[in-house]
């Protein structure tokens, strides 16, 4: 009866990971508590993942990521990368994916992708090139990046913990670097020349007389008393001059149906769709106002000096699945927003009752410094060229020495990879390079969490024989066609799940069954465990992945244009998983 309940509340966890109503990390610590209330675990063995150095480690690389950030080292690196790329798209695309894919071989890909998303941005505008050539080439350059290293994806770090505490050895720092550039190559060449031809070429035209990117905002314009545009026909108005387009009016409490003879009074409330400098140019245009600007003024805010910047907000950000009224946006972040963007739809609800999603870019208006703090906590990542100072960069320099120092002492065994990061980490808030408060923001506790919880969920898969029940069901189903077959199986399943689910843990739900199914067919379980990590690793197909969703909206992407590019991607990276795993890991022990 055990083995069943254990699947039972395997199969519960991963309808609440895919659906996200609750937080991972709950439906995690629910499921260890679950596990030991049923007797299928004791509370040392349900909470023994936690003191597992992985976590020590991981917790040390988000750290240091967020110093290198802080301190202007990656923007530099993305801003010398505008600098020197040639103007062709292909060549321009190819420079920024082989940096990119080498930085994120050692960094967190969501990290490398907030820190180049600006640079890229602002290289496409001076190359005149639509941002979204490049954008979907830097997400999934950052993915195929993290295949190459360790740590250069949670998911490889987690993988690894689980397969030591099964007793098959930790796995190298460069153990799969050889596969994993040939799987970031094949998708260079893939991208290059294949790809690039799918990735959609949005608002071709869309720059400005000074070559500034130009995007379509929702904004809501005030009329004010005296405005030329009272009594005017909503449809041939003298918004249409402006370059607006006129989507809804709310007059009073209720929205207007527009129709022919629908006219503007004081005090209506306008939604408009219109670009940026035009959105800036309202504030100065006499007889409207953006409704934010006037309500603050109202309130005795004085915003003359303050700063307009474009952010995108991330996965990790507290406002995400909030609507602006609902969230206190304007008291909880100290900043207003001025329009709202998300992806390439048209969104017709008021601003303030549209819920926010990851991804979606959002006009701001504030104090620089409040800019900055959000950006920190990764709640948003800001679309500009930052500004650092010298003494930041000099010590964000001393910081990436350390880090590499941290790499090859680890690789070569001197130092245990968990310490050796620690040790990197504490130099970071020593030098200031970050603050003990920003450090603590950045370290992702949910994924922590949960690669702590399913780890020790893995010794219950175990312990209960679920694993051998789930193992043997799959293999009397695949076996007959060959442990290939049955490799291909896990591998499938693995990456399907990292679509709904995260990577890390599509990856440790699959594993113990996996180097289950391995053992009762006498194959080499390490090929099995090292094909599932980097199955989950390779999440290319729709835009759920973080590096992805940071992109969706700058690039104003469709869901279909990744799954158009991505199908591709996904299908040669899999091939080359399973043709060159058991290759460098021989399926037959």
């Amino acid at each position: 009866m055990e083995p069943y309940l254990v699947i039972g509340l395997l199969v519960g966890a991963v309808i609440l990971f895919a659906s996200e109503k609750i937080s991972v990390d709950l439906v995690t610590l629910g499921l260890l508590s679950l596990l030991v209330i049923f007797g299928v675990l004791n509370v040392q063995e349900a909470f023994a993942g936690f003191g597992n150095e992985i976590i020590v480690m991981l917790g040390s690389i988000f750290i240091i990521g967020a110093a290198l950030r802080d301190t202007g080292v990656l923007d530099s690196l993305g801003s010398l990368l505008a600098k020197t790329s040639g103007g062709k798209p292909e060549r321009v695309a190819a420079g920024m994916m082989l940096s990119v894919g080498g930085i994120s071989a050692f960094m967190n890909n969501t990290t490398v992708t907030a820190m180049f998303l600006g640079p890229v941005i602002g290289m496409a505008r001076r190359l005149k090139i639509s941002p979204s050539r490049l954008l979907m080439p830097l997400s999934f350059a950052s993915i195929l990046g993290g295949t190459c290293t360790l740590i250069g994806t949670s998911t490889n770090v987690a993988v690894s913990g689980a397969m030591k505490t099964r007793g098959l050895g930790e796995i190298g720092m460069f153990e799969i670097t050889p596969i994993g550039l040939i799987l970031f190559g094949c998708g260079l060449v893939y991208l290059l020349t294949v790809g690039m031809r799918w990735v959609p070429e949005r608002d071709r035209a869309a720059h400005d007389d000074d070559g500034g990117q130009i995007r379509e905002y929702l904004s809501e314009v005030v009329i004010l008393p005296d405005s030329p545009l009272i009594g005017q026909v909503a449809f041939n108005s003298d918004f249409s001059v402006l370059e607006f387009q006129v989507v809804k009016v709310r007059r009073g409490e209720s929205d207007l149906l527009l129709g022919p003879q629908t006219l503007f009074e004081e005090g209506d409330v306008v939604l408009v769709a219109g670009k940026v400098r035009n959105l800036i140019k309202v504030k100065k245009i006499e007889g409207i106002d953006i409704r934010e600007d006037v309500q603050l003024r109202r309130s005795g805010v004085d915003m003359t000096d303050a700063s307009v910047a474009e952010v995108v907000l991330t996965p990790r950000s507290g406002l995400v699945g909030q609507t602006l009224r609902g969230s206190n946006f304007r008291r909880r972040t100290g900043l207003s927003v001025l329009a709202l963007l998300r992806g390439d739809r048209t969104l017709n609800d008021h601003m303030a009752d549209v819920v926010l999603h990851a991804g979606d870019l959002l006009l701001l208006q504030g104090p620089y410094d409040r800019f900055q703090k959000f950006e920190q906590e990764a709640e948003m990542v800001v679309i500009t060229e930052h500004s650092y100072s010298v003494s930041a960069r000099k010590r964000g320099v001393a910081l990436l020495i350390a880090f590499a120092l941290a790499v090859t002492a680890s690789s070569y065994g001197l130092v245990p990879a968990s310490v050796a990061f620690l040790m990197t980490a504490l130099l970071a808030l020593a030098t200031r390079c970050i603050s003990l408060n920003t450090a603590y923001e950045n370290i992702d506790w949910r994924l922590l969490i949960l690669i702590g919880g399913m780890t020790a969920f893995g010794t219950a898969m175990a312990a209960s024989g679920a694993d051998k029940l789930v193992a043997g069901v799959v293999t009397h189903l695949l076996n007959p066609y060959g442990a290939m077959s049955v490799l291909a199986g896990f591998c499938v399943l693995t990456f399907l799940l990292t679509q709904p689910m995260t990577n890390a843990a599509a990856a440790l739900v699959v594993l113990p069954i996996a180097l289950e199914a391995a053992d009762s067919m006498g194959a080499n379980p390490r090929t099995f465990g090292i094909a599932i990590m980097l199955s989950a690793s390779i999440s290319v197909l729709t835009p759920f992945e973080p590096s992805s969703i940071l992109v969706y909206g700058p690039g104003k992407y469709r869901f279909s244009d990744f799954i158009k590019v991505g199908s591709g991607l996904m299908v040669i990276s899999l091939t080359v998983i399973l043709l060159l795993v058991p290759l460098f890991w021989p399926l037959k022990l």
